[in-house]
């Protein structure tokens, strides 16, 4: 089996990013409950010839649609051992728990959090960003709102993020029992940041009605376009309103690892609590989402509770107090702390970081080459690793059919697989350059890709592939053409790639 994988991971270029199921396959998962055992060797040939080739691709270094991070050997075989040692981290004494907490101390050196900082594993950022809403919330109420609930409360808590913030923020205050309608979505400005003028606006009309403000939530990257907002800003009316700060960097936080980048979050050291994930630009396999709370003591204050079953002592297995367990809503939770400790401890924040600046610098080359091409138009500004684009045509419903006719044709043929958004109402291609194996070459092909496939859908001329980009490499169907014994060459050693390619994680 771990032979397969670390073939598929060596071959990746040469399948394609993702292909859709035949139908005899996605109809060999609705059998009956298996009464009798399976020999294992059957089992994993079902897995090579039935799963393996219909996954998301994401591992692909063409995939960009979505923000999905690329993972690594190393994560592969970290999670291998966890899978062994098969600890729950919920709680008690034992060493696992000292790693979690070792990247807790990590995370809060590298955005300048307090010692008294405390952070958490979790699935990813939808739920850390809960967790940060719960933990805000008891903070303005007091613990007594875990026994009586928001509907005991006089106050009626409101909150603020930008109309470009992620779903999941409003999906916090329905779970929390605040109310999706008293999320306020603030104004962006022309690069899709939140507006801190609209932002105050907005606190002094709540307080004027009645209503209690009590958090700010700004975004680190924003799923959209890759924005940062405005976080030294929102910082500042945050600490003279007194409300809670928190930032969602699901994926641009962790920006802070590449020293050309990290002023861009200027004003992050500041939160109150942090949302980011490992297994997007730290390249952890999933899951590994983190919550970093800047006063320990608040986030036991909003999930710590007692019981018989999980009473501490000085001594033996109830040692070791305070548990995970005190710090968020999960009791049985997996070792996550190692695939990422294996990855910060192997590679080095400084190579994470250079991973993570190589992939802004990818997407600022693809976006040259959009600016230069008269048949494309760039929608939004790219920010970090984010571009958003389209091909043109003659009004803006003709746009969308053909830009989203494009898309499904870049992804079923295997070459490419962006995603789309709305940009002020026009479809657009979206390319998130997240994965370490993405280069320059494979934005190059997803560029003639679209330029060939609009050229087809429209009946205009096509284009040369490659035509203007010295870095833009052939593509696979050239190559083969080039190169009859291609599909046969044998790829290049891990230490070739490492070599010649110091951005990709061996």
């Amino acid at each position: 089996m771990l032979d397969d994988m670390f073939d598929y991971l060596s071959t990746l270029r040469e399948r394609p990013v993702w292909q859709p199921a035949p139908p005899a396959v996605r109809a060999g998962f609705g059998t009956p409950l298996p009464r009798r055992p399976t020999d294992l060797a059957d089992a994993h040939d079902r897995f090579m010839t039935e799963i393996l080739p219909y996954a998301v691709g994401n591992a692909h270094p063409g995939f960009m649609g979505w923000v999905h991070g690329g993972g690594s050997a190393v994560g592969m075989l970290a999670e291998t051992l966890a899978a062994g040692l098969n600890a729950n981290l919920g709680g008690r004494n034992q060493i696992p728990i000292e790693v979690e907490r070792q990247i807790a101390r990590w995370m809060a050196e590298l955005f300048g959090l307090p010692a008294s900082a405390s952070g958490l594993f979790v699935t990813g950022t939808s739920m850390a960003n809960l967790i940060g809403v719960l933990v805000a919330r008891t903070a303005a109420l007091g613990r007594a709102v875990r026994q009586a609930g928001v509907a005991a409360q006089s106050d009626r808590l409101v909150a603020y993020t930008s109309v470009c913030a992620h779903g999941c923020i409003a999906q916090a205050m329905d779970i929390a029992g605040l109310g999706i309608e008293n999320l306020r979505k603030i104004p962006v400005d022309d690069r899709f940041r939140m507006d801190p003028a609209a932002l105050q606006a907005a606190i002094d009309a709540d307080r004027r009605a009645g209503l209690r403000p009590f958090l700010v939530a700004g975004t680190a990257g924003t799923v959209d376009t890759g924005a940062v907002d405005p976080l030294a800003a929102l910082a500042d009316i945050a600490a003279r309103e007194r409300l809670w700060f928190h930032v969602d960097g699901a994926f641009g936080a962790l920006a802070m690892l590449a020293p050309a980048l990290a002023p861009l979050l200027s004003g992050i050291e500041r939160a109150d609590s942090i949302a980011f994930d490992f297994h997007k630009w730290g390249q952890v396999p999933y899951d590994a989402g983190f919550i970093l709370v800047r006063d320990g003591a608040a986030q036991q204050a909003a999930f710590a509770a007692s019981a018989t079953y999980l009473s501490r002592d000085d001594r033996g297995l109830a040692a070791n107090s305070p548990w995970p367990c005190d710090l968020g809503p999960d009791l049985s939770r997996g070792f996550r702390a190692l695939k990422t400790w294996f990855t910060l401890t192997v590679y080095g924040a400084d190579r994470l970081g250079a991973v993570i600046a190589h992939t802004c610098e990818v997407a600022q080359g693809l976006a040259r080459r959009i600016q230069a091409e008269p048949r494309l138009e760039l929608l939004a500004p790219v920010a970090l690793n984010i571009v958003c684009f389209r091909y043109r045509a003659e009004d803006a419903a003709a746009a969308d059919r053909l830009n989203a006719a494009i898309v499904l044709e870049l992804q079923e043929s295997g070459v490419a697989a962006p995603s789309t958004t709305r940009i002020g109402g026009a479809l657009a291609i979206r390319a998130a350059i997240v994965n370490h194996r993405s280069t320059h070459a494979d934005a190059g092909r997803l560029f003639d890709a679209v330029l060939s496939i609009g050229a087809q859908l429209t009946g205009q001329a096509p284009l040369p592939p490659g035509r203007d980009d010295a870095e833009a490499a052939p593509s696979p169907a050239r190559r083969a053409a080039e190169s009859p014994d291609h599909a046969d060459a044998a790829p290049p050693s891990r230490a070739d790639r490492a070599t010649s390619e110091p951005h990709v994680l061996p």
